[in-house]
């Protein structure tokens, strides 16, 4: 993330020391290009250092120069250093209920590829396993056609609690998963594949392709967090698809709790007598605003916005036509989903006092009508005065949000060590660095 500090603690050699500058300057180029001068004074590293740090970058072929940051400029111009984005790839996968997305995303941040497919409820496993293999394979290959030439790695964004480290998925009630050991299961599918050759390979690796899968939520937190141009590190993150997904970011750390399985905030129980969850439970807040519950209130079972077989976007596209022509039934049905989700909400707010509530998903998608409501809950039942001081925001990045924070995962192990990219060309041996 742009303006990352580092902490060296005990006694690093010299790989390590550049390994992280490297990494550093990698991060404050990601926020936009800069002349060697304007690096070394936004790093605090010297102009010697950043001089060998550009150049084995360029070696990499991860950064490149340009010529004058400023025409007409007094004095000699420096070159403008920008990062390389056709170089390096991450991919990004979301298995959702019914769509399943994937998305192509480079060192920059900008998206290379996105592609959405809708997805059968009813599937079993293997087949939705099939599915999405199919579809990071199809990203993957636009991705090299388009110019990349180098895959980091494929992060899975999964519904429910999911143990990162075997990347199972211990139960996702919407899907009606238990046990699944996804990572292995698309392992299976995709290694070895062609395109096997452009994988990086990281250290300690048992396997060419790098895949991880986690929770959609923390991922689609990460997102969140990663693109923000606020200073903002406490942030909370409620994102509305079939179910209710959340994060939490504290001192601009995701908060995982002691068993990864934290931000399970779909499942608060609001209320006891009411609706039956995937989860086997009653009430939970879910049941009250996640989509389902919106489009029963809002729709018949045979009108077409509750087709899963059509896309979502031109589903909720339908509902905001029709709350924008007044249509009663659908106005009613937003008021009580986002007076529901203003409800739940505050209960975060209260708990965690975040700067930021980022509201992200179908929620972000109907925030014209949503989000009013939600900050009248928000204002009638937060104890502290003004709201504590947080303020709510709709996503950017909507429905992307969990495959986006999934291929910045998978671009993680690039960003902070750029030397597992190969070099492009012999490099000088560097000279020594100091901070």
């Amino acid at each position: 993330m742009t303006g990352a500090t580092w902490h060296l603690s005990g006694r690093a050699d010299h790989g390590d020391v550049r390994r992280a500058n490297l990494a550093l300057v990698v991060r404050v180029l990601r926020s936009g290009p800069r002349t060697r001068a304007g690096l070394a004074h936004d790093t605090t590293l010297t102009k010697a250092t950043v001089s060998s740090l550009v150049g084995e970058l360029v070696d990499r072929g991860l950064v490149r120069e340009s010529g004058p940051a400023t025409a007409g400029a007094v004095g000699r111009p420096g070159q403008q250093v920008a990062l390389v984005g056709e170089r390096v790839v991450g991919v990004g996968l979301e298995i959702n209920v019914d769509y399943l997305a994937a998305i192509a995303l480079d060192v920059r941040g900008d998206t290379r590829v996105a592609l959405r497919q809708t997805h059968d409820p009813s599937a079993q496993v293997e087949q939705t396993v099939d599915q999405a293999a199919r579809l990071v394979a199809d990203v993957v290959e636009r991705a090299l056609v388009r110019g990349a030439s180098l895959l980091a790695g494929v992060g899975v964004a999964a519904p429910g609690l999911v143990d990162v480290a075997s990347g199972v998925v211990r139960v996702a009630p919407n899907l009606g998963w238990r046990d699944v050991p996804l990572r292995d299961l698309l392992l299976r599918r995709l290694d070895p594949h062609p395109w096997d050759a452009v994988a990086i390979p990281h250290a300690r690796a048992s396997r060419p392709l790098q895949l991880l899968v986690d929770n959609e939520a923390n991922l689609a937190t990460l997102a969140e967090y990663a693109t923000s141009d606020t200073a903002d590190r406490d942030l909370v993150y409620v994102t509305g698809g079939v179910g209710v997904g959340g994060g939490i970011v504290v001192n601009g750390h995701v908060v995982r709790g002691h068993a990864g399985f934290a931000g399970e905030v779909g499942h608060l129980p609001v209320d006891p007598a009411g609706e039956r969850c995937g989860c086997g439970r009653r009430g939970c807040w879910e049941t009250t605003c996640g989509l389902e519950a919106l489009l029963r209130l809002a729709a018949d079972p045979d009108d077409i916005v509750r087709d899963h077989d059509r896309d979502l976007d031109e589903r909720l596209d339908l509902l905001l036509d029709r709350a924008r022509s007044g249509d009663t039934r659908t106005l009613q049905a937003f008021d009580r989903v986002g007076r529901a989700l203003g409800h739940g909400a505050s209960m975060l707010v209260n708990l965690v006092n975040p700067r930021v509530l980022v509201l992200g998903g179908y929620f972000a998608r109907l925030g014209e009508f949503l989000l009013p409501l939600v900050e009248d809950e928000l204002a009638s039942r937060v104890v502290a005065p003004d709201l504590g001081g947080c303020r709510v925001t709709l996503s950017r990045l909507g429905l992307a949000a969990a495959a986006t924070g999934a291929a910045y995962a998978a671009l993680q192990p690039v960003l902070d060590d750029p030397t597992v990219v190969p070099i492009v060309r012999a490099s000088p041996v560097p000279e020594k660095e100091t901070q």
